[in-house]
C-alpha cells in the first residue's frame, strides 16, 4: 500500500468517525460565526487605520458598515437561497446561481447605500486621506444610481474580493458536512446489509434443519430396521452437519476445510436416499491451503437445489460437483439433470437470489457466478478469490 493510499484511508476514517452533529451544536455554530466575523472585523479595522490612516472612530464606523454588508449577503445566500439548490435539477441550479449572484450584488450595494445614508444623517464621514468624503459621496446618490447595473458591474470585483473568503470557507464546511453525512449513511447501509446477510444465513440454517432432518431420519430409520452397517456412519455425518450449522457457521467466515467437510457430509447423507444407479459424484481437488477462510453456507443453496430439482430424468440421471482450489481461488462447478421442458422455470427461486446477494455483498468484484438453465440440464459455475 502506497503512502498516498494510507493517507487517503486515514483521512477517510477520520471523517467517517467524526460526530458532526454533536460538534456543530447551536453554541458551537454561534461561536464559530462570532470568531469569523470578529476576526474579519479586526483585520479590516487594522487595514483602515494602517493603510488609509483613518482615526479609530472612522475605522470603527467603516468596519461596522463593511462587516454588516458582508454579513447581510452571506446569510441571505446561505440561509435563504442555498437550501433551494437541493430541490433543483442541474439547469435550474445554474440559473438560480446566476440569479443569486445578481441578487447578492444588488443587496451588497443597497446595504452599503443604506449605511451611508444613516451615517450622513448622524453627521459621520471621513475627514482626511484617500477615503475623504467617501460616505457622503455614496449617500448623495439616488437609490436607482446606487444599485444600477452600471454600478453593479463596476463594483463586481470589489464585491467578489470581499465575499470570496467567507463563501469559500462556508462552502468547504458544507462539503465536509455533506461528505460526513454520506459516509455515515453508507456505513449504516453496510451495517444493514450485513445484518440482512446474517438473517439470510440463519434462514438457510433453519431451512436446512427441518427439511433435511426429516429425510435423513427417515433414511436412518430404514437403515436401522435393516441393521445396515452404514447406519453409524450416517449418524456421525448427521452429527457433524448439525454441529457445523449450529455452531461453526455463526461467524462471518469459517475455515475452508470445515466448509468442505460440511459439503462432503451433506453429499454422503443425500446419496443414501438414491439407488446406486444414480450417478452422484463429488470431487474435491488441489486442497492444500489449510489457512484459507470462506463465508459459510455460500454454496448450500445450489447443492440443495441440485438434489431437490435434479435426479428427475430417468434417461440421463446425474449430479456432478467438482470443487477445486487453485492459488487461493475457490472454484465450484455443479451440474445436474432436470426434466425436459423446465428450462423456463425459476429453479431455486428466492434461495438462488439470496445466494447472489450474499456473494455480491461479501465478495464484491471478487467472484464470478454463471448459471445455465438448459433444456435438460442445470449448471452452476462459481469462482471466489479468497483472502
Amino acid at each position: 500500500m502506497t503512502q498516498k493510499e494510507t493517507s487517503k484511508g486515514y483521512f477517510y476514517t477520520k471523517i467517517e468517525h467524526f460526530d458532526f452533529d454533536k460538534f456543530y451544536s447551536k453554541k458551537m455554530r454561534f461561536s464559530l460565526h462570532f470568531l469569523m466575523w470578529g476576526g474579519f472585523g479586526i483585520l479590516l479595522m487594522l487595514t483602515y487605520q494602517l493603510a488609509y490612516k483613518l482615526t479609530f472612530f472612522e475605522a470603527l464606523m467603516m468596519t461596522l458598515r463593511m462587516t454588516s454588508v458582508n454579513m447581510s449577503v452571506f446569510y441571505v445566500f446561505f440561509y435563504l437561497i442555498f437550501p433551494k439548490f437541493t430541490y433543483l435539477n442541474r439547469f435550474n441550479s445554474i440559473l438560480l446561481l446566476l440569479m443569486s449572484g445578481i441578487i447578492c450584488g444588488i443587496l451588497w450595494l443597497f446595504v452599503t447605500y443604506l449605511f451611508s445614508k444613516i451615517y450622513v444623517f448622524l453627521g459621520i464621514d471621513i475627514a482626511n486621506g484617500e477615503l475623504k468624503g467617501a460616505i457622503s459621496m455614496s449617500a448623495n446618490q439616488t437609490l436607482k444610481e446606487a444599485i444600477s447595473p452600471k454600478r453593479l458591474i463596476a463594483q463586481a470585483m470589489i464585491i467578489f474580493a470581499n465575499l470570496s473568503p467567507f463563501f469559500f470557507f462556508k462552502l468547504l464546511f458544507e462539503i465536509f458536512r455533506v461528505y460526513n453525512k454520506v459516509l455515515k449513511i453508507q456505513k449504516q447501509k453496510a451495517s444493514l446489509e450485513i445484518e440482512n446477510i446474517n438473517i439470510e444465513k440463519d434462514f438457510l440454517k433453519a431451512q436446512l434443519n427441518p427439511h433435511f432432518l426429516f429425510n435423513t431420519l427417515n433414511n436412518l430409520y430404514g437403515l436401522t430396521i435393516k441393521k445396515e452397517d452404514s447406519a453409524p456412519e450416517m449418524i456421525l455425518n448427521l452429527s457433524e452437519i448439525m454441529s457445523y450449522t449450529l455452531y461453526e457457521s455463526n461467524t462471518t467466515k469459517v475455515p475452508l476445510s470445515k466448509e468442505l467437510a460440511f459439503i462432503q457430509n451433506y453429499f454422503q447423507l443425500e446419496k443414501m436416499r438414491y439407488s446406486n444407479e444414480n450417478r452422484i459424484t463429488l470431487e474435491i481437488s488441489n486442497f492444500n491451503h489449510s489457512n484459507l477462510m470462506i463465508a459459510p453456507l455460500l454454496t448450500f443453496t445450489f447443492i440443495e437445489n441440485a438434489f431437490k430439482y435434479g435426479l428427475k430424468n430417468k434417461a440421463n440421471c446425474f449430479l456432478h460437483l467438482k470443487i477445486e482450489i487453485k492459488e487461493k481461488e475457490f472454484r465450484f462447478h455443479l451440474q445436474n439433470d432436470k426434466m425436459v421442458g423446465e428450462e423456463n422455470k425459476n429453479v431455486g427461486g428466492i434461495g438462488t437470489e439470496n445466494a447472489r446477494k450474499r456473494l455480491q455483498l461479501l465478495y464484491p468484484s471478487k467472484h464470478r457466478l454463471t448459471i445455465h438453465n438448459c433444456a435438460d440440464t442445470f449448471e452452476v459455475k462459481l469462482s471466489i478469490d479468497l483472502d
